[in-house]
């Protein structure tokens, strides 16, 4: 056996089976229960890592709902991560539904109720002061990624406070066994200020801190003294935001993408991967993005990221900021954002439509307010977008217009969990004809489209984020920047079927996700080297980088540390 895959470690004993990252459980071989004191501590059976996959996929599978295999998978991840890790990548269609979304946003719903061991960090805001202290733990310093949220917008489920952190655990989970980093290198982090959900407060099995939420100048000083303590700690760490909500998630990201090597997924990375999605689409529709006209059903800090991301590409094609805001139009929920409306936040001002350019696209009405069903009336877009959390708002009326008006209409869903969809991918296709060019947020059942069975293309931003990770963590680089979105969206529409066969799916299947992270880190990894945002390789340096990053779910041989 080669010393790469020998391990020399210092714990034996009980310790050894408690360490998630260290224990093997029933694989652990007799020289090793030897050497480590582990006879009478497990089984006297010697099994090895494909029996226990196998074991665990059975007792998975026994499960009476999603939750309880929820609740199994992460018991599995707290015990033994190797073997989580290594039955996830086996099963990544079955179980990436189960431990990201739509499952994990019920887990953040019962997060108090299933508790079982403490995973990550949380950092309550009466412990401000102890920020230094808490994240100087040994144990956390060769961390590379971290992702926290405050439990304030989770998923479509609104606040969930300290529940939140299911969100930075699934999260990392997926950087782990889709982009290959090792799960020593995560941190999950709460930032826990409060919560305004009256019904944690009032259950007396919530784990959280029992205070209505912080806000203003205190909330603001609070997640600085955390940046800063960031910073300190971890001067090489890629930080991902994960739901805040809309007035502070764009607010953050301004104030800190140029002070530290970080990115809000909600905003950036969702607008990536449905870039990517919308570039496999126009590649079967052949009709270039600066010809669409686009309709976003909600204008948070996705539905702008998504905006801001469509208006730089547009922009490559040689036109204007402003020519490329024209074919763009956002519908919050008091209808079409229009120009100088008292209740626009700073980011969603540019995207407001002045009265002369409602006239030019039709406009009758003198209306100070237009629905979304009369925004597709009168703009007739080929693509429409939703990001609301209202479920079923893309109507049989609204999808219609859009099959009358075009060929091939473009509609995404986005919203999750599945509960809050705008629209069922099969009533699409029937609305449709089948000619709809569609994705979803959450996962669905497979559909019949013209006469076969197909899957439904989950435009899940983890065809993305994990990818991008690796790319920055490989190339060392200082910044995140909106040309690596750019790119990683330009590589995931490469690999896609519809390029080959017009009918196909337009994203490659879950089972593809760690063969695409690896091609979207190495155009990243790129991107940061061309933009002088890290240290010049050659592209075969790159490449060794990343793959010398590719942590594999195997065992170890373990021997005594001397």
């Amino acid at each position: 056996m080669s010393d790469k895959k020998i391990l020399h470690i210092e714990q034996d004993h009980y310790s050894l089976l408690l360490s998630s990252l260290l224990n093997k459980g029933t694989a652990f071989t007799k020289k090793e229960r030897d050497l480590f004191k582990l006879h009478g501590l497990l089984p006297p059976y010697i099994g090895n890592l494909s029996q226990q996959k196998k074991r665990s996929s059975e007792a998975c599978k026994s499960k009476g709902s999603d939750l309880e295999r929820y609740i199994y998978l992460r018991d599995l991840q707290d015990s033994n991560e190797t073997l989580f890790y290594a039955l996830i990548l086996e099963h990544i269609d079955e179980l990436l539904p189960i431990i990201y979304t739509p499952t994990v946003g019920l887990g953040c719903q019962r997060f108090s109720q299933i508790f079982r061991r403490p995973r990550g960090v949380f950092i309550s805001y009466p412990l401000r002061h102890q920020l230094d202290e808490i994240l100087s733990h040994k144990r956390f310093d060769g961390i590379r990624v971290i992702v926290v949220s405050d439990g304030e917008r989770i998923l479509g489920l609104g606040d969930q406070g300290a529940g939140g952190m299911g969100i930075p655990i699934g999260k990392l989970a997926l950087y782990s066994a889709l982009a290959g980093i090792h799960p020593r290198e995560t941190l999950p982090i709460l930032l826990d200020v409060g919560t305004d959900n009256e019904d944690l407060i009032n259950d007396p099995l919530y784990l959280g801190w029992k205070n209505k939420r912080i806000r203003g100048k205190a909330y603001y000083n609070f997640i600085d003294q955390f940046v800063q303590a960031v910073k300190k700690r971890f001067p090489n760490v890629l930080l991902q935001w994960e739901d805040f909500a809309k007035s502070n998630a764009t607010r953050l990201l301004e104030s800190y993408k140029d002070k530290i090597c970080t990115f809000n997924d909600d905003i950036q990375g969702t607008a990536a991967v449905v870039l990517g999605t919308l570039l496999s689409a126009i590649q079967v529709t052949q009709i270039p993005i600066d010809k669409h006209k686009i309709v976003i059903a909600g204008a948070g800090s996705a539905g702008c990221g998504i905006a801001n991301l469509l208006v730089t590409l547009i922009k490559e094609s040689g036109i204007s900021e402003e020519e490329a805001l024209s074919g763009i139009y956002l519908v919050d929920n008091l209808g079409l954002v229009r120009e100088n409306a008292p209740h626009l936040l700073p980011f969603q001002k540019k995207f407001g439509k002045s009265q002369s350019q409602l006239q030019k696209d039709g406009f009758k009405s003198k209306k100070t307010s237009f629905s979304l069903k009369e925004t597709i009336k009168f703009v007739k877009p080929s693509i429409l977008i939703g990001v609301t959390g209202q479920a079923n708002l893309f109507t049989k009326e609204i999808v219609k217009m859009m099959a009358n008006d075009h060929k091939r209409p473009i509609i995404f869903p986005l919203s999750n969990p599945t509960s809050c969809s705008e629209a069922n991918p099969a009533d699409l296709i029937k609305w449709t004809d089948g000619r709809v060019l569609m994705g979803t947020g959450s996962p669905f059942p497979c559909v019949i489209k013209n006469g076969k069975q197909q899957r439904v293309d989950q435009t899940n931003n983890s065809y993305i984020f994990p990818g991008l990770g690796l790319g920055i963590i490989a190339s060392e680089a200082k910044r995140v920047t909106e040309e690596m979105f750019i790119v990683a969206a330009k590589t995931l529409a490469k690999h896609s079927p519809s390029k080959k066969n017009p009918h196909a799916n337009l994203l490659p299947p879950l089972t593809e996700s760690r063969k695409i992270a690896v091609k979207i880190a190495f155009e990243v990894a790129k991107e940061a080297i061309r933009s002088n945002n890290a240290k010049k390789r050659t592209d075969k340096q790159i490449e060794v980088k990343i793959q010398e990053r590719l942590w594999e779910p195997v065992y170890m041989e373990y021997r005594k540390k001397k």
